[in-house]
């Protein structure tokens, strides 16, 4: 009997496989689909910082009757286009993050009835203010672990690394504060030291680090002149980055690891939990192929257990790390070795 069950977040998931946050993951109905064919855990759609600021900004042009009695009780200020006090746009705000949340903590408590596997909710973070109350807020609505989706790209020039780099602990500890379920953060590879990093997070009490955050990209369009977006979808190919990372970091940290990016077939979630991932999340293949592709991907893993005689996840994962391997130097080799033959 095969047994892919495993813990992740102090979870216990039927398998490993978890179906990453994204536009899918935003409906109760497509989260139905995911359990139904076989997913071991589900992070919903983000509730992104942005997101809330756009709600603001749109509440501010708008003619919300609750946000249009506020103004008007501001005499001289009203005016799509004039300064509002500052009360006045707090009270906006606070209405906007009201407004965004309560559809966030529906598709929570919604999904919780609908389905029988772990709910990781996300929040898109990129300061640390008041995401703590957004996880509290999230926790009692019932999701089982968060997932804190932060990603800030080292383009400050008046910053230096370490100031950029506290923010991901200022947001640990704040949400620490406020919750008592799992939660993980999902980070990109953007630090000055990812190794020294990466174990400094998984000391703060977190129970997961998720690699990596696929970041957005920009791109040139020379017809137009235009910056524009470059591929929204990872590719096949993009695996070897974070199996790479998986792999040296695996059994150095005081916290699961997730692998993400580039993860589309059975063959390369093997090759992550062989690498020591603890489970992977997919998202690009299932906008590419339909969520009935699971089953086949779950049969297929279990189907190369069987050829290799593993009864249990556990028995292969991490078998393959960089503590583990014969030839450990192959996960840090950044340069082919011909190019240092006149030098060796």
């Amino acid at each position: 009997m095969i047994d892919l069950s495993c813990k992740y977040l102090g979870l216990q998931l039927k398998n490993p496989l978890i179906i990453g946050s994204s536009g899918l993951t935003s409906s109760v109905e497509n989260l139905k689909t995911i359990a139904n064919m076989g997913a071991g855990a589900v992070v919903l759609k983000s509730i992104f910082e942005e997101q809330i600021k756009f709600e603001t900004e749109k509440l501010i042009n708008s003619d919300d009757p609750n946000i249009k009695s506020w103004q008007d009780a501001f005499n001289g200020i009203v005016g799509k286009n004039e300064y509002y006090h500052d009360e006045a746009y707090e009270y906006i705000t606070n209405y906007a993050k009201e407004h965004s949340l309560k559809h966030y903590l529906t598709l929570v408590t919604e999904a919780k009835k609908a389905i029988d596997i772990p709910i990781i909710a996300s929040i898109h973070c990129s300061t640390q203010y008041d995401w703590q109350y957004f996880a509290k807020r999230i926790q009692d609505a019932g999701a089982d672990a968060i997932e804190l989706n932060v990603y800030l790209l080292p383009s400050n020039f008046d910053k230096s690394s370490s100031e950029i780099e506290q923010v991901y602990f200022d947001i640990i500890k704040e949400v620490k504060k406020f919750i008592t379920i799992p939660f993980s953060l999902k980070i990109g590879y953007y630090f000055s030291s990812l190794a020294q990093t990466a174990l400094k997070l998984s000391e703060t009490g977190i129970a997961g680090l998720t690699l990596f955050n696929r970041p957005y990209n920009p791109d040139i369009d020379i017809n137009t002149l235009e910056v524009s977006s470059s591929n929204m979808y990872s590719s096949d190919l993009e695996y070897s980055h974070s199996l790479r990372w998986v792999a040296l970091l695996s059994g150095k940290l005081k916290c699961n690891i997730a692998a993400s990016t580039g993860i589309h077939n059975s063959e390369t979630i093997i090759k992550q939990l062989l690498a020591g991932a603890d489970a992977v999340q997919m998202v690009s293949l299932f906008y590419e192929k339909h969520f009935d592709v699971l089953p086949g991907i779950i049969k297929d893993i279990e189907n190369w257990m069987t050829k290799h005689n593993f009864k249990s996840v556990s028995e292969f994962k991490g078998k393959l790390s960089h503590t583990n391997v014969h030839n450990p130097a192959a996960y840090e080799r950044v340069q082919f070795i011909r190019l240092y033959s006149s030098i060796v």
